[in-house]
């Protein structure tokens, strides 16, 4: 956890993620990511440099069909109140819709039932658990599928909801999360889509990248967090 930790503070202090007086719902899908996120957050509150408070909010996109009781122990071990939304979104998404390319759709829904639960908990702040990997991958699925130069920023407004979005976890590399959740309560995904979809497909791409050109995975990270990538990057999604 110590280098989560670092690294998240790192990313914390260089985006000017959090402020005195936050109050930030921290989405958690019982994830390795969100999991991670949520006790780093909470591990880095007894910090003391910021005064904060931190809810975790999850959205039962089952219809209450998957059960969450290891994830409200793990809340109760540290102390952090849950908040679990149901909703219809897979029934909507795959039943309903029956969506070829399901994982937009699904992102907007569960986003805006995210902000929802913001309100009524009044947080100004979603923190959610995309890390160094999700960067680059959005970054090609941008390039490639759009034809568009863009990717996750580290903090961003959301105008209509009213709330600041963040990623502690920005700066942090996969693997860090991934030894840090070995003994964490992870819920495996139930999505029907979880195994066939462009995130994934991007995710091969760069490792096969990486194994032809050794070293691009880490060079495409260190171009894409350089101060000059970040401004176009920031520019882009403002416009």
């Amino acid at each position: 956890m110590q280098k989560v930790l670092s690294s998240m503070r790192k990313a914390i202090q260089k985006y000017d993620l959090i402020q005195d007086g936050d109050r930030i719902a921290v989405g958690v899908s019982g994830g390795k990511d969100s999991l991670v996120l949520l006790k780093a957050l909470s591990d880095f509150k007894k910090f003391k440099l910021y005064d904060f408070e931190i809810f975790a909010v999850t959205i039962d996109i089952y219809s209450g069909e998957v059960s969450y009781d290891k994830l409200k122990k793990f809340c109760s071990e540290i102390n952090v109140p849950l908040t679990i939304e149901k909703t219809d979104i897979k029934h909507i998404v795959f039943d309903i819709r029956k969506e070829k390319n399901p994982c937009s759709l699904c992102a907007k829904m569960r986003r805006g039932a995210l902000n929802s639960v913001c309100k009524k908990l009044n947080c100004n702040k979603l923190a959610l658990a995309h890390h160094l990997q999700d960067v680059v991958t959005t970054f090609f699925i941008s390039l490639l599928y759009e034809g568009r130069l863009s990717t996750m920023l580290p903090k961003s407004y959301m105008s209509r909801a009213g709330i600041t979005l963040i990623r502690p976890l920005y700066l942090t590399d996969e693997k860090k999360i991934i030894n840090c959740s070995k003994n964490y309560p992870i819920l495996k995904s139930q999505c029907p889509a979880n195994d066939n979809s462009k995130r994934k497909e991007i995710t091969d791409f760069i490792k096969q990248l990486d194994k032809q050109f050794p070293l691009s995975k880490k060079r495409i990270e260190t171009a894409i967090l350089s101060d000059e990538s970040y401004n176009l990057l920031d520019k882009v999604g403002k416009n």
